[in-house]
């Protein structure tokens, strides 16, 4: 007849056989069961994902692991890399596991309140720093993670800026990118233009006229939303990306309020969709900028329009 000490022995033993003790592995083998994982999951990117999940978690770079590939990476690390695999399994974008994001060079924070900012989104910022301007005030409409007017401000001297946004999560995330990068900006609430009407009512220092106004504005027609990626689809804000049923509303309504925001001689630059430079242009046209010219991304498509307010 067993006593109760022995049945109570016996559950402990059980119970912690259960139990799977986090375990080291060495840098290949991590690296491999990254890979293994994601492409098992359908991850397109499994490869380069895991080279961000391992130097974000572990500390450990592809070169770290290319050069010395047995030396071990803690159990603990081990276990924390394996629990960033699974969510990034379900299709959450790795930047929202790791909450970064590098932009025209620069570290940028980001959360499920932000667009993650793509690398085509460095056009615009591209080919404003082509005018060598300095010295001038910029107003950036829909900032999000402030990844646009914080580059301009670093990579422009003597600039000043300003952010609008109606998402204050999205301008927490901003602000702080902001203090990270040590740029001149300040970031005010409100749909559109309203935010910066608001901001000046409550301190007149709040500038309303601007040598540039710049704008990544939510443009994928709403039927289109379904048929993206999972990581977009389900994890980035839709409030960020639904630009209507043709994804032009965001267009004309920046574009027929920014004269009043504008200096004479002052330029609009927008990201637009890769077919919607001929929309966008009429636009503008008809609400009286001039000189209005279409850059294209590295891919040949159409992904910046810009136009000059003379009057």
């Amino acid at each position: 007849m067993m006593n109760c000490n022995d049945r109570d022995d016996r559950k402990d033993s059980n119970d912690h056989d259960d139990i799977t003790e986090p375990v080291s592995l060495t840098r290949r083998q991590c690296f491999d069961e990254g890979v293994e994982t994601l492409t098992e999951a359908g991850i397109d990117e499994a490869h380069s994902d895991v080279k961000l999940l391992m130097e974000y978690i572990t500390d450990v770079t592809y070169n770290d692991m290319y050069l010395h590939p047995d030396e071990l990476i803690p159990a603990e690390a081990v276990a924390s890399f394996r629990e960033a695999l699974k969510r990034r399994t379900e299709h959450i974008p790795v930047q929202y596991i790791t909450g970064r994001q590098e932009f025209m060079g620069l570290d940028m924070s980001v959360s499920p309140d932000v667009l993650i900012p793509r690398f085509d989104t460095e056009t615009l910022v591209e080919e404003i720093l082509r005018l060598g301007l300095t010295g001038i005030d910029i107003l950036d409409v829909c900032t999000g993670s402030g990844c646009i007017l914080i580059s301009l401000l670093h990579y422009m001297h003597d600039c000043r800026g300003v952010g609008v946004d109606i998402s204050d999560k999205a301008l927490k995330i901003a602000d702080s990118n902001a203090r990270r990068h040590k740029v001149d900006a300040k970031f005010f609430e409100g749909d559109l233009f309203d935010a910066l009407i608001r901001a000046h009512e409550a301190d007149n220092e709040v500038k309303l006229k601007y040598d540039l106004i710049v704008s990544n504005p939510p443009y994928i027609p709403t039927d289109v939303i379904p048929t993206l990626m999972e990581e977009v689809r389900d994890h980035e804000p839709i409030i960020a990306l639904d630009g209507s049923s043709d994804g032009l509303i965001f267009y004309r309504r920046i574009v027929k309020d920014a004269p009043k925001y504008l200096v004479r001689g002052g330029r609009l630059y927008m990201e637009i969709g890769w077919d919607q430079g001929a929309s966008v242009s009429r636009i503008m046209e008809d609400e009286g900028f001039d000189d209005i010219e279409i850059y294209t991304d590295l891919g040949g498509n159409d992904r910046v329009i810009c136009g000059e307010w003379r009057r």
